[in-house]
């Protein structure tokens, strides 16, 4: 009786143990599939990253030229009274601007 109880307990731990390297190989598996999309994201991540920067670059290289084309061209302001201002050719500045760029 004794022996029974044994074997049947041996039988039952087995089983739990064939159980549990089931699920150990499930998790490694989960545990590579999760690796692999990390690793994924992490190269996507430095791309993005990467290509911010590009577009960081590049939109502050257009405002450089922009300002440099402002500062470059000559301006005039459209006179508003009898005293004589200076006229824009694109007639779309301000006097202030005007004043800045003169200077």
């Amino acid at each position: 009786e004794k022996n029974l109880k044994l074997k049947e307990k041996i039988s039952m731990l087995q089983q739990q143990n064939e159980e549990l390297r089931a699920r150990i190989e499930q998790n490694t598996a989960i545990t590579r599939q999760l690796s692999e999309e990390n690793a994924n994201l992490q190269e996507y991540v430095e791309k993005e990253m990467e290509e911010k920067k590009k577009l960081s670059k590049t939109n502050e290289e257009l405002l450089w030229k922009l300002q440099e084309e402002d500062a470059a061209s000559p301006v005039k302001l459209q006179s508003t009274s009898s005293t004589s201002f200076y006229h824009c050719s694109s007639g779309n500045s301000s006097p202030a601007k005007a004043r800045t760029l003169r200077q």
